[in-house]
């Protein structure tokens, strides 16, 4: 059995799961970097198991019929848009999910907060001013008093709420289905999708992305944004219509944003949005910790003998085809 493991920027998936414990007959392949796309067929075509490292690289159907060895794909996490389940289950290909640590979700209300802060306060500017002998380049700015809009209010979101409460703010939510219950039981009010953008100081995005969600902060909902308004993604970058938040930042109708993620992962050295000084970037760290790493690797370990044992565990797709 030939296992790959995908896209392990941070070189743990040796440390984080015992490997050798499948034994002799599995020979085990990590993957460090990213896999060139134009190379992803011809590099996987040789595997039984595939590991992927959430949506770092996709599995669509013209990807998976070109990978006729692959018996078992194991992502972890236990949802990958990217990964097309029909096409799996017409290649006899079993999916199987690997779930991450319990404190994952706030590990990303954690980076979001992160981000709200380091935009309010000015951080990077300011870090960046000191290093070059300068003193108070920017005015920070409260965040009591100012109206933070969640959208989505599962648990990310009711998390970032709760921060955003501890600090004195004003908080509102919406999404496509709250309830004025669900948002009372969270401390918050909820508005509509109007309202959240056009009197929010920061709007932070926590909705699983769907073709129902994809663009729902569309050129409309900038628009509506105050020039002072800052947007914070910590979730998926289908969430925003990237065109329209690159023309709202490129023309100051938008205080900035704070970026997580993009439309393309990893981001390319020569992407735009590296040249905005109005924007904070980080490399989708949103679920990465050492805590929620260790719980993939050993999970999509567990995966894979259960697989060897006949019994696969977390399967994902239909087994059959309809």
């Amino acid at each position: 059995m030939k296992i790959a493991i995908l896209d392990d920027y941070h070189d743990v998936a040796r440390r984080y799961a015992d490997w050798t414990s499948l034994g002799g007959d599995a020979q085990v392949q990590i993957f460090n970097n990213f896999i060139p796309v134009e190379q992803v067929e011809a590099t996987l075509e040789p595997f039984d198991v595939i590991v992927a490292m959430r949506e770092r690289t996709p599995f669509p159907a013209e990807r998976i019929r070109a990978l006729p060895k692959l018996r078992l794909l194991i992502t972890t996490g236990m949802r990958n848009n990217a990964i097309d389940m029909q096409a799996c289950t017409q290649q006899g290909i079993v999916v199987c999910g690997a779930p991450g640590s319990a404190d994952a979700n706030t590990a990303t209300a954690e980076l979001a907060w992160a981000h709200i802060l380091g935009l309010f306060k000015h951080l990077p500017a300011e870090d960046a001013a000191m290093r070059r002998g300068m003193w108070q380049t920017a005015m920070p700015e409260p965040l009591a008093g100012k109206r933070l809009g969640v959208l989505g209010l599962g648990k990310l979101g009711a998390a970032v709420a709760k921060v955003g409460l501890a600090f004195g703010m004003d908080v509102v939510a919406w999404s496509p289905n709250l309830t004025d219950e669900r948002a009372e039981a969270a401390g918050v009010k909820r508005v509509d999708k109007h309202t959240l953008f056009a009197t929010s100081d920061v709007v932070s995005l926590h909705l699983i992305l769907s073709e129902r969600s994809r663009h729902v902060v569309d050129a409309a909902a900038l628009a509506a944004m105050k020039p002072t308004a800052y947007l914070v993604n910590t979730s998926r970058a289908g969430l925003v219509d990237n065109e329209a938040l690159m023309d709202a930042l490129v023309k100051f109708r938008l205080a900035g944003a704070g970026l997580d993620v993009y439309p393309e992962e990893p981001l390319s050295p020569t992407d735009s949005v590296r040249d905005l000084d109005n924007v904070i970037l980080t490399p989708h760290l949103g679920y990465v910790s050492r805590e929620n790493f260790e719980a993939f690797y050993q999970n999509a370990l567990d995966a894979v003998k259960a697989f060897q044992a006949g019994k696969p565990i977390r399967v994902l797709n239909p087994t059959s085809a309809a």
